[in-house]
């Protein structure tokens, strides 16, 4: 696995594929099992939006390095009809698609950052990154 891969998005089975490219990552990289987790579910989750919401997309999964930190950044980015109002987007129980309404604003609390970018008619950029423990 290299430290830099991108997985294109456009089918449930995409999904976790690019999951598990999240995980074994982290693996490799050290993150414990619960933040491999994390990551993961986070990946599942925005991979996931991308099929609901923009039908195709890509996830781009990147080792990151801050001054003597280590992390790993995911960015989710797709061409879609993008989110009106993403501090709507972000609460807990709204949901446009029938579930349960934790998506976005349940990644955001599995992340060490968090940050989207989105207009209508314009697509949608999520960057999340998760930053490895001193050990």
């Amino acid at each position: 696995m290299t430290e830099t891969a991108q997985v294109k998005v456009a089918a449930e089975a995409h999904v976790y594929v690019a999951a598990h490219h999240v995980k074994t990552l982290a693996r490799q990289m050290g993150f414990n099992e619960t933040d491999q987790t994390r990551l993961e579910t986070v990946t599942s989750e925005l991979a996931r939006n991308i099929v609901l919401y923009a039908g195709e997309g890509a996830i781009k999964v990147q080792a990151v390095t801050k001054g003597k930190r280590r992390g790993l950044k995911i960015q989710a980015l797709d061409h879609g009809p993008g989110i009106a109002d993403i501090e709507q987007a972000m609460k807990d129980g709204y949901t446009t698609s029938g579930g349960l309404g934790s998506g976005l604003g349940g990644a955001k609390r599995m992340m060490d950052e968090f940050h989207i970018e989105s207009a209508p008619g314009w697509g949608t950029t999520v960057t999340a990154i998760k930053w490895l423990k001193e050990q």
